[in-house]
């Protein structure tokens, strides 16, 4: 029986496949795109005149389009390299953001190019490179997911800044043009170069090509957890993520501290990815999971109430650490109850419901402002939802019953 290697050390060529895809999660629509859209959410509203709500029908449109186009990709990924699918989808996000910079008053240019954004978004981001990491790794499959998640967490700790200080330099045309441009200068070498399949043969425990169907997966009890409580989670997580910028700066925090605050939940969530990738090598994923929303719950409620610097920092580091955690959880889920055969298709069927939700979350909130001036009823709302749905992941079962079951369906 051939092996790739150890995965233990530090030259095994699996770590440097993780490296490169953390890079291309790092200027990826699940980063760049939603976590610098509540920085330009304003200054497009301002220059406009366009509601809060109308300028958020926007990322919920990109959401939308990535529900509907997440299975196909999936699809894709789960028969070709995926490399063919990321360096198109790269080319094709980074052009369209930089597109941005010549947007023009008509209401339909901003969504027509959030629904070119969200066909290609999640060919991008770590639906892309997850199953192609997977397949390197079995004993520390964990930690090596959350280091390509890492780099999303990276990004929603830079990127804001970056973005409030390019418009507050160059204003927010440019800054959009810029942002595009690094997708392209940063993405492109790091997949060219380093992106690609491990070799085979492998080991029967790395799972290459083998495991579940989609359809035994659907037929599951464990994917239907995962999907409910991804689905509830995430109304209040991109929510809260989308309106952090403006929400606190309407409660007198200057624009450069309120984009601190979302660098924050970007800190919060790198530590949250690698702890929980270690943490999931170690024990159930469901208790971890249950941990995580937790923390999420606790960050959404203290936010409700937050009306200074400080109490914006440590609720969006609370929600950063839960939501960090928990994009290490599901793919991981996935892998261990239905294997590598069908995995990419799974996790995109997932991430159509995520991404559904992810486009009422903003919505709502843009709502609930533009009709009563304030967040601050509907986070409390959304904390109890997700303090909920953190019970559900108890309810989850063990890798090896849930496999015992797929193999009898």
């Amino acid at each position: 029986m051939l092996l790739v290697g150890n995965e233990s050390r530090p030259g095994y060529s699996g770590w440097r496949v993780a490296g490169a895809s953390a890079v291309g999660v790092f200027v990826s629509f699940a980063s760049l795109l939603v976590y610098t859209f509540g920085i330009f959410l304003k200054p497009l509203s301002e220059e406009f005149g366009w509601s809060r709500e109308a300028v958020s029908a926007a990322f919920g449109i990109a959401a939308m389009t990535v529900a509907v186009c997440s299975p196909g990709l999936g699809y894709l990924l789960d028969r070709y390299p995926a490399r063919r699918i990321i360096v198109p989808s790269l080319i094709v996000f980074g052009v369209a953001f930089a597109s941005l910079s010549q947007l023009r008053p008509p209401l339909w240019h901003l969504y027509a190019t959030f629904v070119v954004l969200g066909i290609v978004g999640n060919g991008t981001a770590q639906m892309a490179y997850s199953r192609t990491v997977a397949g390197w790794f079995d004993r520390r499959r964990g930690l090596a997911l959350a280091l390509v998640m890492a780099g999303g967490a990276i990004g929603a700790m830079v990127l804001p800044p970056i973005a409030e200080l390019l418009i507050d330099r160059m204003g927010w045309r440019a800054a959009a043009a810029a942002l595009g441009t690094m997708v392209l200068v940063l993405g492109l070498p790091a997949v060219i170069g380093f992106v690609r399949e491990p070799p085979r043969p492998l080991t029967p425990a790395r799972g290459i090509a083998t495991g579940a169907g989609a359809l035994e997966g659907l037929r599951s009890r464990a994917f239907w957890i995962v999907v409910a409580v991804l689905f509830c989670a995430s109304i209040a997580q991109n929510g809260a993520i989308a309106h952090l910028s403006a929400l606190l700066t309407d409660r007198g925090v200057p624009a450069a501290g309120a984009a601190l605050a979302v660098s924050a939940m970007g800190a919060a969530g790198l530590v949250g990815r690698l702890g929980t990738g270690v943490l999931l090598d170690r024990f159930a994923g469901g208790r971890v999971w249950f941990g995580l929303l937790t923390i999420a719950a606790l960050g959404t409620l203290l936010l409700a109430r937050a009306q200074s610097l400080t109490a914006g920092i440590v609720a969006a580091s609370l929600i950063g650490l839960g939501m960090g955690g928990e994009a290490d959880v599901t793919p991981y889920l996935l892998s261990r109850y239905f294997g590598l055969r069908a995995f990419s298709m799974l996790y995109g069927l997932t991430w159509t419901f995520y991404a559904i939700a992810g486009a009422i979350g903003p919505v709502l909130m843009g709502r609930a402002f533009d009709l009563t001036g304030s967040y601050e009823t509907l986070l409390l709302q959304l904390a109890a939802v997700t303090l909920g749905v953190a019970v559900l992941t108890l309810l989850m079962p063990s890798y090896e019953s849930c496999r015992a079951e797929v193999a009898r369906t």
